[in-house]
């Protein structure tokens, strides 16, 4: 996305959300057992297994499960690039045993894409906590000839109709940051959406598509497998858990800054209280170490924080992207 207050809000509630990590996992042992929960949670995942969300959701239910002292169900709807699996959580009963684990598209870009999205996540949905967020990552195949993002730009341009992206769906960041990149470039290239990122780089080591700018965690492993070569990061700056990738910035085009994020969502109707405790007891497993390290492994960001920040930061990244959703006449009815 570009350049704004919106784009680096993961960032901020990083070190925002530092604070209220501490505090909920000194509180860990605050909340004494009720009638919830009585019986096995799910969380949906609207994508396929080893896609970024089912990552994260298994690495924080594993110890989630035994702080509520429930088994915690991760169980994957892919399709309709995350809105089948999103939108079937928003029409289940809020009785707090039903959650989704969604992204960009499904949570907040689709409202402006889609005439008939079937949904509202707005409204159908309520905010528990902000999971994660990781950087994207361009990357071609190693054979491609293609060195950096200025050589992928204008072997495009001298190949007008010749090249397809890959995106882990319809209304994605891996989608939408391509199309940003294609508007500010001046460029084309097809869109072909996948129902996640394992299958959207797939597409690319088997030549169906020429390159992609997904999730790191999807790439790196075939990047350290001499398979793909990696282009650009989609951060303003790059990223830690990867700083041997430039920024687009760096690679000699227009700064253009996008961010992968994963939001833990109930319907709508859920109890306050139970939002609260599932916020604090994520919150806390999102605090520990060893979930850090499993999520830097995977080149994620664990960010967590309030309610609240949540609904504030779904509502900034709606005011962001809308026009540049508009910009690219992305429209689906």
């Amino acid at each position: 996305m570009t350049r704004s207050k919106a784009s680096s809000a993961p960032r901020r509630l990083f070190v925002k959300a530092t604070a209220t990590l501490a505090l909920t996992a000194a509180c860990s042992g605050a909340w004494a057992q009720g009638a919830w929960p009585n019986k096995p949670i799910r969380v949906v995942v609207p994508y396929g297994a080893g896609s970024s969300p089912d990552v994260i959701m298994r690495i924080v239910a594993e110890r989630l499960a035994p702080r509520l002292g429930q088994p915690v169900v991760v169980e994957n709807r892919a399709g309709a690039g995350g809105n089948n699996g999103t939108g079937a959580v928003a029409k289940m009963p809020g009785d707090g045993y039903s959650y989704v684990i969604s992204t960009n598209g499904p949570l907040v870009y689709n409202t402006q894409i889609y005439g008939k999205l079937g949904y509202d996540p707005f409204t159908e949905l309520r905010p528990v906590v902000l999971a994660g967020a990781q950087a994207n990552v361009c990357a071609v195949r190693t054979d491609s000839g293609i060195n950096n993002l200025r050589e992928l730009v204008d072997t495009m341009k001298k190949n007008p109709g010749k090249f397809n992206f890959s995106s882990t769906g319809v209304g994605s960041l891996s989608q939408l940051g391509v199309e940003l990149l294609k508007v500010k470039t001046d460029t084309f290239a097809v869109h072909i959406p996948y129902a996640s990122s394992p299958l959207a780089i797939l597409a690319i080591l088997q030549g169906d598509v020429q390159f992609a700018c997904v999730p790191a965690v999807a790439v790196i492993p075939q990047v350290k497998a001499g398979k793909l070569r990696p282009l650009a990061v989609s951060t303003a700056k790059r990223s830690e858990l990867t700083p041997d990738i430039p920024t687009m910035k760096e690679a000699g085009l227009p700064e253009i800054e996008n961010m992968a994020w994963m939001a833990v969502m109930a319907p709508a109707s859920t109890p306050n209280d139970i939002v609260q405790r599932m916020n604090q007891e994520i919150n806390a497993v999102l605090a520990m170490p060893e979930v850090k390290q499993k999520l830097h492994a995977q080149y994620m960001e664990p960010v967590g924080g309030s309610v609240q920040d949540l609904q504030n930061f779904m509502q900034q990244e709606l005011r962001v992207m809308t026009p540049i959703i508009k910009r690219t006449g992305l429209r689906i009815d």
